[in-house]
């Protein structure tokens, strides 16, 4: 161990050379994130927002998308296995259930259960970024965007090009990705397929997930259609996924097709879409007799929405609607169905060319609860050119899914007298934006009422849901990220360094006597930190160190590493998760594999005519 920690040092004190900027780097100040109606610059956000780039990811040691998460602050990653093949995210202090999921601004959170709404059908080789947005977003983005909410973005890529990806490494694992771009002016199509499997880094731990993506654009009718058609297909060993010491075995297919169309004139912006979201879950309690217990769940999400946006002397004004119809036929839960209507209206206003406000509301109607709503205001205040003051308030609102309520099992059963979810949260803080600097430090708070959270007396007694009434949550967060490059010099040993601190205070006045399943697993400190630098010429070096301290289960620390060559299109990797050979829990009852390597190489082949 002492021989492979020292060769990580031996990296940074190699001298170096002087270099230019490597194409990795991107200021976020040029991002624009991607709202469904109003859309605002990094730099002019009043709320907390963190964003993985498509650069950045392909520096990150790390085979899945549910992987790179794990380096956001406030974000805590419940994997039960490797490469994300199943992944409960929460943010600051929520559960699962209360996250949000969406592709390129579309809802695929699953009803059936938060346990497949990271199913996602898209390659991480095929993202262009990854929004985090913290806090309630329901004004924004509508119901269970309770605590936060992760908007993954894909795009045609510019440039024609087929893009080929390979990789190997310990417990039987490989994989590979192929995909193929075909933009032009007025049509283009993108197409992609990965396959991933491993042998398992313990018994009944082995998984097959293969994805398949195409992305196209039209230019017509004076507007930008856009067609997305995804398949994601999983089937791995679940051992201890959900009851101790079990053989449980699961298959998962999961299909997406969305169609938007944006069209503008002069100052109005017109986006209506129509979506589709399939997901068939084959699961049974003993992989080698099928026949003990089997469930099958197949669940249906149709819905369309228009966004609007027009910008005026008064500021921007954003306006939208949404219809949602959600299904489940299951061998357990029964049939069901339910219908989601809502309607946005949101204005951001300016005042002295210094501060900012964005009042807005969401109005919803459920067939299972009726009508409610979703007021929400950002407001931000420029102090100078690069320190601003921000802050934001909404009340957010989660509906309980099928699971929660028409579960039967012999360790669940479910609840259909609950009631949704609902709080209301708080959060201020600064921002520092400068040449070769970001910084922010925040406070916030969610005073939430009757949270759904499984529980039960004695370890003999099934899991079942249960509103608490009353659960308070606060904390502050820490982040500062370095670009040398831009701040000292080209020369400089490093080419960026971040760190950053989650710090959570979660009040759930649970009776003496009674277990939480998922509540009081929240984490306490987070510390996240990481650098890349460049060893000499074309060979680079990056690495991501995690603190986690867990209210319920064992701290931990966890150190991740790869080192690349890259040249032109040619990017060959080695890299290791978990460098420290740490035995440590993120969720369930599921061990999660200690020192892991791999190997690989990517290559673009550019299609353009010189």
């Amino acid at each position: 161990m002492t021989s492979k920690l020292a060769i990580i040092i031996l990296l940074f004190s190699i001298p170096h050379k002087t270099f230019a900027q490597s194409d990795s780097t991107i200021e976020l100040s040029t991002i624009t994130i991607q709202e469904n109606r109003l859309e605002t610059p990094f730099s002019e956000l009043a709320r907390s927002v963190q964003v993985i780039t498509k650069e950045e990811l392909a520096t990150l040691p790390v085979q899945s998308v549910a992987e790179a998460l794990s380096y956001i602050s406030g974000v805590d990653l419940r994997q039960r296995g490797i490469l994300g093949i199943q992944t409960d995210i929460s943010i600051r202090g929520g559960t699962f259930e209360q996250t949000l999921i969406l592709l390129n601004g579309v809802k695929i959170s699953d009803p059936q259960t938060g346990h497949h709404s990271f199913n996602l059908p898209v390659s991480m080789e095929s993202i262009e970024r990854i929004e985090v947005i913290k806090g309630p977003a329901a004004r924004i983005y509508g119901q269970n965007a309770f605590s936060g909410a992760i908007n993954i973005i894909t795009k045609v890529p510019k440039k024609k090009a087929v893009s080929l990806k390979g990789y190997g490494g310990d417990f039987g694992t490989f994989g590979g990705h192929a995909g193929v771009a075909l933009p032009s002016k007025i049509y283009g199509q993108y197409v992609s397929v990965n396959h991933d499997r491993s042998d398992g880094y313990r018994k009944n731990a082995d998984f097959n997930l293969t994805n398949l993506f195409y992305q196209s654009y039209l230019k017509a009718l004076g507007g930008t259609f856009n067609a997305i058609i995804g398949n994601t297909y999983r089937k791995f060993g679940a051992a201890g996924f959900y009851v101790p010491n079990s053989e449980e075995f699961e298959k998962v297919n999961t299909g997406f097709v969305t169609l938007n169309y944006e069209k503008k004139l002069n100052q109005l912006t017109i986006k209506p879409r129509v979506y589709w979201r399939r997901n068939h879950d084959d699961y049974v309690f003993i992989r080698s007799d099928p026949d003990f217990y089997h469930n099958l769940h197949t669940t249906h999400v149709y819905g369309a929405e228009i966004n609007t946006s027009y910008s005026s002397k008064l500021g921007l004004t954003g306006l939208g609607a949404e219809y949602r119809k959600e299904k489940i036929e299951s061998t357990n839960l029964g049939d069901h169905a339910r219908t989601i209507a809502g309607i946005f209206a949101e204005h951001r206003f300016y005042w002295f060319n210094r501060l900012d406000v964005t009042p807005g509301i969401y109005l919803n109607w459920y067939s299972d609860y009726g009508w409610n709503y979703f007021p929400g205001v950002d407001a931000s205040l420029e102090i100078t050119d690069n320190l601003k003051l921000f802050g934001n308030i909404g009340k957010s609102f989660r509906i309980p899914t099928f699971t929660d309520l028409y579960y039967a099992g012999p360790a669940n059963i479910g609840n259909s007298e609950l009631e949704p979810e609902s709080a209301i949260s708080y959060e201020g803080g600064f921002k520092w934006f400068q040449k070769g600097f970001w910084g922010q430090l925040s406070y916030f708070k969610r005073d939430a009422s009757k949270l759904i959270d499984w529980v039960r007396i004695t370890d003999q007694e099934p899991w079942r849901p249960d509103n608490f009434y009353k659960v308070n949550t606060e904390g502050f967060e820490g982040n500062l990220t370095f670009n040398f490059q831009e701040l000292i010099a080209t020369s400089f040993i490093l080419q960026r360094f971040f760190i950053n601190y989650t710090y959570l205070n979660v009040e759930l006045p649970v009776p003496d006597g009674v277990q939480s399943h998922y509540a009081l697993e929240n984490l306490k400190h987070q510390l996240v930190m990481g650098a890349d630098h460049k060893i000499y010429k074309n060979i680079y070096h990056s690495f991501r160190f995690r603190h986690t301290d867990r209210v319920t289960l064992s701290d931990y620390r966890i150190l991740d590493s790869r080192i690349y060559y890259k040249k032109h299109n040619l990017n060959v990797f080695a890299e290791a998760t978990n460098f420290t050979n740490t035995q440590y829990k993120e969720a369930g009852f599921v061990q999660m594999p200690g020192r892991w390597f791999r190997a690989g190489v990517d290559v673009t082949l550019d299609l353009e005519k010189k």
